[in-house]
């Protein structure tokens, strides 16, 4: 018990752990909301302003967050080749969203015009959707890199004969990594849903199910590779 209550302040402590709490209280409000609203029109409301509240919250969190993709690519590109290009791509998609963010959470909270936050929506969602195209892709690469690199040692070890501590050491890193970045894909997949549901509304991307889902789906997973180990 005490380990997990240590666990969760040092979560909490983090910029990532804080969002993906209050991303957690914003999609099940907005679940609870759309539950609710045909039978129980008051306790709706209090839901719809806590989904808000929380939203507007994740965003004045974010506040300079939009560095943070460009201080990884000027202190570590990655290697040269294909993988360097996909990480430019894809912090320069999300660099667009979290800075044209800060203009659509001033604009909401009524700082900025009104009128500018429908722009502000699209020009953000379309960089954060940019942005996770590539992350996924390079996030599958280094995964089929990973299980290139796994089968090669178990074949180098069934060439021996016999069993190696520092093998058994690169095969578990391999398969943690593995399962971070599929829990990466996961997240950036369900953002992008809610992405193309700002850049172009349709029946699926926008039903309430859907967004609530794939809030849930990003704020847990994140909320998964955050957590101490």
């Amino acid at each position: 018990m005490n380990d997990t209550v240590d666990k969760l302040v040092v979560f909490l402590a983090k910029r990532d752990g804080i969002d993906k709490l209050v991303k957690t209280f914003q999609y099940v409000s907005k679940l609870v909301n759309w539950h609710v609203e045909g039978t129980h029109p008051d306790m709706a409301k209090r839901f719809k302003h806590w989904e808000v509240s929380a939203g507007l919250s994740r965003k004045a969190f974010r506040t300079g967050r939009f560095l943070t993709g460009f201080n990884l690519l000027r202190r570590n590109p990655g290697p040269a080749g294909p993988l360097r290009v996909l990480a430019v791509l894809a912090n320069a998609g999300e660099m667009v969203y979290f800075f044209f963010d800060h203009f659509l959470w001033l604009s909401r909270i009524g700082t900025l015009d009104a009128d500018l936050a429908t722009k502000m929506s699209f020009i953000s969602a379309f960089g954060e959707a940019v942005g996770y195209v590539f992350f996924i892709v390079a996030d599958f690469l280094l995964i089929k890199e990973g299980i290139k690199a796994e089968r090669k040692i178990r074949r180098e070890r069934l060439e021996k004969e016999e069993e190696d501590d520092d093998d058994k050491g690169i095969v578990k890193k391999i398969r943690v990594d593995r399962v971070m970045r599929l829990m990466a894909v996961a997240a950036n997949i369900a953002d992008l849903i809610i992405a193309l549901a700002e850049i172009e509304p349709n029946p699926f991307c926008n039903h309430t199910v859907t967004l609530g889902i794939s809030g849930l789906v990003s704020a847990w997973a994140g909320w998964y590779r955050n957590w101490p180990s």
